[in-house]
């Protein structure tokens, strides 16, 4: 009885752990996707990304490939043991003492028969011929050239490391860009549905006014105007916010059914910290492009030992087994030795190919030089455009500000009849330009900042992200 419980307590046990383990997953799965209503974070946006877009996909199977060729290399190091059976149906005519060189199809010498007939090899009739064997082979020494390769390999496959993390600082870069610019797209939206509002309060009073012969007609015509203008503002806006979206549903790799979410944040600034020096440094030391060109420069010194290895011998032990005839019982054969080969002279092969290396790996330390000119250059660009993009919200901020006191003033001066409806609609026109480029003054920042990150390399994304 206590077994059977025992038993009946062990099987819920283990229900309830699968179950969780089943949730689990397909909770796991579920947080790989858009999921519909979500409210959507940039630093979600950029998992996502990371997680399903095929660029990166891309590069990450590219890197699994180039570790699998470490090991295809260092297979050379351990022993290689093969086998091969035949069968042949043929005739056993004998052809004597001749030589020859086998052109590939000629399957066996036959035996030799001095003294035969002169038709002794004319027969058409044929024999089973069988052969059965296995052999190995090991590799002892070849002054480098092994070694050799599995550095190369190596390095191969840690500069596909790199490019694949260079490949999700782009990604982030962009999903970036793409965020803010939806979220930039949404402000400037509701700014112009606010002014098509009171466009149309403002024609409504216009009417009232000029009904009571208060105004002329033409406030009535001027508000008409001002409201088709900020309707056609508010369909560029709307279209431009629909552009937005379908750029960052592209980045995460949702579309074409991306589900409907929300944006979580808000534009925003902060002071400009640090120098250009420092940044500068913290590129050099975590890009992973500069990373990746380090590496090729290691696999390109990798390839001048290999080259000069070509100088020497190499030396392998030999083994194998085989069973020969045309019938059973077969004759039996084995060997065992040691193989060394060596190449004396090869028509000054080897010296092009270490001088090739040579200028391989130069090239490789010229190219690594140009990528951290550039870097500067992406550093120092990206810092300024930072600066820029700060002053310019600042500025942004004085004139918004003042555009708003503008309106105020124009508002209340027009209800009180001392102002007509050319100032008003100028001070409104004004502020919701004014509006804009505020909002448009944050995207550059936001963007701006962006941009150094990528240029720092500071953005590469951990591996618990991608």
């Amino acid at each position: 009885m206590q077994s059977t419980r025992h038993a009946a307590k062990s099987g819920i046990t283990f229900s309830l752990a699968l179950l969780l383990t089943v949730t689990w997953a397909s909770s796991a799965r579920a947080s790989e996707k858009l999921q519909s209503g979500e409210k959507l974070t940039l630093a979600r946006a950029i998992q996502l990304t990371l997680r399903n877009h095929p660029r990166r996909l891309q590069m990450e199977s590219q890197a699994v490939a180039a570790q699998e060729r470490v090991g295809e290399a260092k297979s050379e190091l351990l022993p290689q043991i093969y086998g091969a059976a035949d069968y042949l149906r043929s005739t056993d005519n004998a052809i004597g003492n001749t030589t020859y060189l086998n052109p590939g199809f000629v399957p066996r010498i036959t035996g030799t028969l001095h003294g035969g007939a002169p038709n002794e090899g004319q027969s058409f009739a044929t024999s089973n011929n069988f052969l059965a064997g296995i052999g190995a082979q090991q590799y002892l020494f070849d002054f480098g050239r092994v070694q050799g390769q599995i550095r190369e390999r190596g390095q191969e496959a840690q500069a596909a490391q790199y490019e694949a993390k260079m490949a999700s600082l782009d990604l982030t870069f962009e999903t970036t860009q793409r965020y803010f610019a939806l979220l930039a797209a949404q402000q400037k939206e509701k700014v112009y549905k606010k002014a098509v509002a009171q466009r149309l309060e403002q024609l409504h009073e216009a009417k009232i006014k000029t009904a009571a012969n208060l105004t002329s007609q033409i406030d009535v015509l001027t508000a008409e105007a001002a409201l088709a203008r900020a309707r056609t503002n508010l369909l560029e806006a709307a279209n431009e916010k629909a552009t937005a979206r379908v750029a960052l549903d592209r980045t995460m790799a949702e579309s074409p059914h991306a589900p409907p979410y929300r944006l979580a944040d808000v534009l925003t600034y902060n002071p400009v910290r640090g120098n250009v020096e420092s940044y500068f440094s913290s590129a050099l030391e975590v890009r992973p492009d500069l990373e990746m060109l380090k590496a090729e420069a290691r696999a390109a010194g990798a390839q001048v030992n290999i080259a000069r290895s070509n100088f020497f011998p190499s030396a392998q032990a030999v083994a194998g087994y085989n069973a020969m005839g045309t019938g059973l019982p077969a004759a039996n054969n084995f060997n065992v030795g040691l193989v060394v080969s060596w190449p004396i002279f090869n028509g000054f092969q080897a010296e092009h190919q270490v001088d090739e290396a040579k200028a391989r790996e130069n090239a490789v330390q010229y190219a690594i030089r140009d990528l951290e000119l550039r870097v500067w250059l992406e550093v120092k660009s990206s810092f300024l455009n930072l600066q820029t993009a700060l002053q310019q919200i600042h500025s942004a901020e004085t004139t918004l500000a003042a555009s708003s006191s503008q309106l105020e003033l124009a508002e209340k001066r027009y209800d009180a009849g001392l102002g007509n409806i050319i100032e008003l609609t100028d001070a409104e026109r004004f502020y919701i330009e004014d509006d804009a480029a505020y909002i448009d003054a944050l995207y550059s920042y936001s963007v701006a900042k962006a941009a150094l990150d990528h240029a720092t390399g500071s953005s590469v994304p951990s591996k618990s992200d991608s």
